[in-house]
């Protein structure tokens, strides 16, 4: 997410602590830097990293110069890539003879499949171990972040942009409807409850102009989490302890009449509805509620461009509670090295010093990257941190204790394509819930066998 207000003294004081920490980590002069693979003077090693194209300029413009204050001798470029074809990017560079690319920007269910292929390094392997800092921490990250980068007890790769689902909400809707704001503690029932008063004429020329809720009904790969974030908030879960799945039953059928149930206080066209228009009807102000990733945040409350919100106006917090806890979902941007890299020195420096505990503070301060690490939520360098980084606190708690994640497997993304397909024709009301469910079911015991 891109950040273009001022650096303030808060700011400031982050950088410049980071940039005199982090230079011990660079070993501080040409020759050593030389000797240890991390370049010199006049010639510097060339690094590639393929991300993300929501957020890779904004890591090539603001990130990286402050990469090269503590390793000047190493050139990273890094390529955007847009989301949809990210992956099977990635996998060519794993199956390639001729590899591009040194670090590997992963989403969070796709660590299995990478791994399985053979294309990622084990960061706490024999060939990274050795030149790791000692005081990098790994305790520190909190574990279902930390997690989505593990496979079969290996770590190939670390958390470098930290994402929720959570629950936003506009406070002048709740005051105009009379209704108390939401809190931690709001259950489903009570949301429900409530949702016919947040569709409402908030300008008062009689006409209903501002609805209940936006969030995913269209088909797409994340619109499922939002189905499963409701079914692990009442103690479902997708699959059993020998792997088999078992959101078919009556919690996972219950949770997408939920999901469904909400398009009842929808704008009217929200089964057409995804990321960009979730956010357009909610920054406009026309809707009281959006499910969405916590990473909006500050571009729905600061950014005047994207937003008519003010942070005044704008909450977010973990998602409704059901009868086992409140519910969110876990999405996790993570680095890894290439298994093919001639630069593994180089590579390490760029991904430890994003991760480390001073350059994640440096990734939040300036991208607004939510960070993985207790103690950079402890330490907000921003007011408008302190709020955010508690609710993502808590969600991290609720995320580990109820595994709410994808499923986890070298078939991630196709059994996440098959839930896209059977929530998307259950929230059209082209068949049940429970049909739709049992399909599902059938067709991820076939992939996963």
């Amino acid at each position: 997410m891109n950040c273009k207000n001022g650096v303030g003294p808060s700011r400031r004081k982050v950088l410049g602590g980071a940039a005199t920490a982090l230079t011990a980590m660079a070993l501080g002069v040409d020759g050593a830097q030389a000797d240890s693979g991390l370049g010199a003077s006049g010639a510097p090693v060339e690094l590639r990293v393929i991300a993300n194209s929501a957020f890779s300029h904004t890591w090539q413009t603001v990130l990286v110069p402050e990469f090269n204050k503590v390793y000047p001798n190493i050139r990273v470029t890094i390529d955007g890539v847009p989301y949809n074809e990210h992956l099977a990017k990635l996998m060519l560079e794993a199956t390639s003879t001729n590899p591009e690319y040194d670090v590997l920007v992963i989403d969070d269910p796709w660590t299995p499949q990478l791994a399985q292929l053979g294309a990622l390094v084990d960061l706490k392997g024999p060939k990274v171990a050795p030149i790791t800092s000692a005081d990098y921490d790994w305790a520190d990250f909190n574990p279902a972040p930390l997690a989505s980068g593990e496979w079969s007890g290996k770590q190939y790769s670390i958390p470098v942009r930290s994402n929720m689902l959570m629950m936003f909400y506009n406070r002048a809707h709740y005051q105009k409807a009379g209704l108390p704001e939401p809190t931690p503690g709001l259950t489903w029932k009570q949301y429900f409850e409530q949702a016919p008063k947040l569709v409402q004429d908030m300008n008062g020329d009689g006409t209903i102009d501002a609805w209940a809720v936006d969030t995913f009904f269209v088909r797409d790969q994340l619109t499922p989490t939002i189905w499963q974030a409701i079914m692990n908030s009442n103690g479902g879960a997708l699959l059993d302890d020998k792997g088999s799945p078992i959101f078919n039953n009556e919690i996972g059928v219950a949770a997408l009449e939920m999901h469904r149930k909400l398009l009842d206080y929808a704008p009217p066209g929200s089964l057409g509805h995804g990321l960009q228009e979730s956010l357009q009807t909610f920054r406009q102000g026309a809707v009281a509620t959006m499910f969405m990733w916590g990473s909006v945040y500050k571009a729905s409350g600061i950014d005047t461009r994207a937003s008519t919100l003010t942070l005044k106006e704008l909450g977010m917090q973990v998602m409704p509670v059901g009868t086992a806890g409140p519910g969110t979902h876990r999405g996790i941007w993570t680095a890894g090295i290439s298994a093919k890299t001639r630069k593994m020195k180089a590579s390490w420096a760029f991904v430890e010093w994003l991760t480390s505990k001073k350059g994640e503070a440096v990734n939040a301060a300036l991208a607004g990257s939510f960070p993985a690490r207790k103690s950079t939520l402890t330490q907000p360098s921003e007011e408008w941190m302190k709020p955010v980084y508690i609710a993502l606190q808590q969600a991290y708690d609720v995320a580990a204790n109820g595994k709410m994640w994808r499923i986890r497997s070298p078939r991630s993304d196709a059994t996440q394509q098959i839930l896209a397909d059977e929530i998307a024709r259950a929230l059209a009301g082209q068949v049940t819930p429970k049909a739709a469910l049992d399909l599902a079911a059938r067709r991820i015991s076939r992939i996963l066998r």
